[in-house]
């Protein structure tokens, strides 16, 4: 039996990709330097890997920013506008490559950025394929090929990871019409062929093919082209090692297709749909290697070994040990790096943390199920397996997880779910109370966190400044951020999240139930790092959490200040969940949370309130058949925190790189008055949708991409404009950002916003002609 990982955290137990990659942005540093902190990342997987007794270790499953994009680099897959890049000489493969993540302008190129979205069901995001009618293929980096000897030349032997051709083909986008991108894929195979070629005379021994495209529902079209891509590249190489992955999801009618792959191993998810394994068992061909992905990728709760005890030897016996391999359910990029780095006790106690791992200890996890099998009851390994059992019964019967108040709360509670009366009659009081323009600016949230505000607050969390200095410090950080708005002309204004280290860390800071690491850092996309809380127990308000900081920031100006929160499904989808009870249930805990604290605003005098939901298109199961019951219960906790409120109220959200043609009638159904949704970098094309449906409520389609440092002009940002226009009322229409500018730079902010507010005026004077 062989222990399998599937991919580890690229970031750095330290963050130090983050750090380089940035500082690297700024011209702090150079590309050797930068080059070197992956290389010195990547030593350190393999070595810790190596030393834990991993069997077959990743490689290409470090990035500098997306393995997605890695991917279009590596098989040439380089949208035109990007060729101007590579020939100015100055440039290297790497500053192509952040163009294409990030945007370019520079030496008098204006280019924007490509497309990002999420990854599946997960708060990953990914740089999207561009794919055109006659789309050619070649191999330009030999990244993997690289990587592999890189590992080979340290005595680690590795399995390299690809993004697999269908897969690949299927993550991405027509940019033009008159094709499938499917089509594409006999261009694709050769360069596939080519990388293989490489890695076999590299004497690579196993290769992984992530194909999660195979938990999905998948039509005629895309299961033939599964048939051809493997049967091709089996031509060529009938004897190399080949495994495909899949995962998020259960193979379930595509079990049949997948295990009639002519691949050496098939990878299965266990934690997300257990109830796979005994189909499978019946099903696999004799000597296809099963691994079994046992250990949870996506959270940090301790692995129970009773039960994947009982799954191992259940596999075993019916194929064979030399048959079995055992891994995590994913790869590890969605976990923090280590728990041995979680020191303080104030953060973290030691009761909750007995019952967490984060990727190193997963890797250790995987290692002891290996030897409880191999070398059974000896001495150390009973020893093993009595303190794995005493930690999950200890978490069972805590006082900390179980609040019956808070159970009696959420079932006896009178629940609103409705408005008072429909949007039309809403809108009409809005208007009379609010007096916007038309076609009214605002931002969705945050302003930049810059280097002196993160200082305030690590002086703050060590006790170098006091409370009363921290708060005078944000407060004049907000007084600036008011003034800057009024300055700029926005109509709406925010008071800029100064306070926040996280759009979810925050809340879960001032809520009861949750728990929070110092380290435990997860990628969410490129240098950006998010540190989800823990969800352990219980979840309920104990105090007002925002109010003081909305209304201060609103005594400061005569405009519209938002009150900001984050809503029920984005917490939890953003937190590592308990997974002892239903989601749906802890949903509806923090949806009375954010409830009381929207009562608690109104209350206050702040008369909009935005309840950002941009993870509920993120939520949605994989599978169709799953949709209905997960909208009912996420809707439903959005309209629990946002309903109580007047007519006069009123309620944004915000959701962003969300495709939703296929739930549109449910994000309607959420009834906010309006709703903000990222649209730049797909030139408006998500708008199609809310024109076909009719969508009733108010709509900002953000008008420029915060994701990078490109400032657009006036005119391009009319020219976005108009196009909404073109499918949305413009009494309908609001003007904004497509996201919080948290990660960008005042200097670039305020420039960005001055065009913005421009582009607006320039749009009603046109209106008023």
């Amino acid at each position: 039996m062989q222990t399998n990982n599937l991919g580890y955290p690229r970031i750095g137990s330290n963050r130090e990709l983050k750090k380089s990659s940035e500082k690297y942005w700024a011209g702090k540093i150079s590309v050797t330097e930068l080059i070197r902190t992956g290389v010195e990342i990547r030593k350190s997987n393999w070595e810790l890997q190596k030393k834990a007794g991993i069997d077959l270790i990743p490689s290409n499953d470090f990035s500098f920013y997306d393995h997605v994009l890695d991917m279009s680099l590596m098989l040439g897959a380089i949208p035109k506008r990007y060729h101007k890049v590579i020939l100015d000489k100055s440039n290297s493969e790497i500053d192509l490559y952040f163009a294409m993540a990030r945007g370019y302008q520079k030496n008098n190129l204006d280019i924007k950025a490509m497309e990002m979205t999420k990854w599946f069901d997960t708060n990953y995001h990914y740089i999207v394929p561009e794919f055109t009618k006659d789309q050619k293929f070649n191999l330009f980096s030999t990244k993997i090929v690289d990587e592999f000897l890189e590992a080979k030349n340290l005595g680690i032997q590795t399995k390299p990871v690809l993004i697999g051709p269908v897969s690949f083909i299927l993550l991405g986008k027509e940019k033009e019409t008159g094709f499938h991108k499917l089509d594409l894929l006999k261009n694709l195979l050769p360069v596939y062929i080519d990388i293989l070629t490489r890695l076999k005379e590299a004497q690579v021994e196993w290769v992984q093919f992530d194909e999660p495209f195979l938990g999905l529902d998948l039509d005629s079209t895309a299961k033939e082209a599964f048939i051809y891509a493997y049967e091709e590249i089996n031509k060529t190489f009938p004897t190399l090692k080949k495994l495909v992955a899949t995962y998020f999801e259960g193979l379930k009618d595509n079990t049949t297709l997948a295990l009639s792959l002519p691949v050496q191993a098939i990878h299965i998810d266990l934690v997300r749909c257990p109830q796979q394994l005994d189909e499978i068992l019946q099903k696999i061909p004799s000597g296809k290697k099963l691994s079994l992905g046992i250990v949870d990728g996506r959270n940090i709760w301790k692995n129970n070994y009773q039960h994947s005890l009982k799954t191992i030897h259940k596999t075993i016996e019916k194929i064979g040990e030399e048959n079995v391999m055992i891994a995590p359910s994913c790869s590890l990029i969605h976990s923090p790096c280590d728990l041995d780095l979680e020191t303080n006790e104030e953060i973290l106690t030691s009761e909750i943390k007995q019952w967490m791992a984060f990727a190193k200890q997963k890797i250790e996890e995987l290692a002891s199920l290996k030897k409880l099998i191999e070398k059974g009851n000896s001495e150390p390994n009973t020893t093993l397996l009595k303190e794995n059992i005493k930690a999950h019964r200890n978490r069972e019967i805590s006082d900390l997880i179980h609040d019956q108040r808070i159970k009696s709360k959420i079932t006896d509670i009178n629940l609103k779910i409705k408005r008072e009366n429909t949007f039309p009659i809403r809108k009409e009081k809005q208007n009379y109370i609010l007096q916007l323009p038309i076609l009214p600016t605002t931002t969705i949230g945050s302003f930049p966190q810059t280097k002196e505000v993160r200082s305030w607050r690590s002086q703050y969390k060590k006790k170098q400044i006091s409370a009363e200095q921290y708060e005078q410090l944000l407060r004049a950080e907000t007084e600036k951020a008011i003034r800057i708005q009024e300055k700029i002309g926005l109509d709406v204004l925010v008071h800029g999240e100064f306070e926040r280290n996280d759009m979810v860390e925050y809340f879960g800071e001032q809520l009861k139930g949750f728990v929070f690491s110092k380290n435990g850092w997860v990628q969410s996309y490129g240098s950006r790092c998010v540190k989800p809380p823990i969800i352990y127990g219980d979840v309920s308000r104990p105090e007002p959490m925002t109010v003081q900081w909305s209304t201060y920031a609103q005594s400061l100006t005569d405009k519209k200040v938002k009150g900001m929160l984050t809503g029920p499904v984005t917490i939890l989808q953003w937190s590592f969940v308990r997974n002892d009870q239903p989601r749906s249930e802890t949903c509806n805990q923090i949806a009375v949370a954010i409830k009381e604290e929207v009562e608690d605003l109104e209350k206050a005098g702040i008369q909009i309130i935005q309840i950002d939901e941009p993870a509920i298109r993120e939520g949605l199961p994989l599978r169709k058949s799953d949709w209905q019951e997960y909208l009912q219960w996420a809707v439903k906790s959005f309209k629990i925190s946002s309903s109580s409120v007047k007519d006069e109220t009123q309620i944004h959200t915000h959701m962003c790189y969300s495709e939703f043609n296929d739930i549109i009638e449910n994000i309607a159904e959420m009834d906010a008055d309006v709703i903000t949704i990222e649209c730049s970098r797909s030139n408006m094309e998500l708008l199609d949708v809310f024109s076909k449906f009719n969508y009733p409520n108010d709509i900002g389609p953000g008008v420029y991409d915060i994701h990078s440092p490109r400032i657009p002009s006036k005119e391009e940002m009319e020219r976005l404009l108009d196009k909404a226009s073109k499918v949305i009322p413009v009494e309908r229409l609001w003007v904004n950002p497509d996201c919080g500018l948290k990660t960008r730079n005042w200097e670039e902010t305020e420039k960005a916003l001055k065009e913005m507010v421009l582009a607006a005026s320039e749009m009603r004077k046109q209106l008023i002609m």
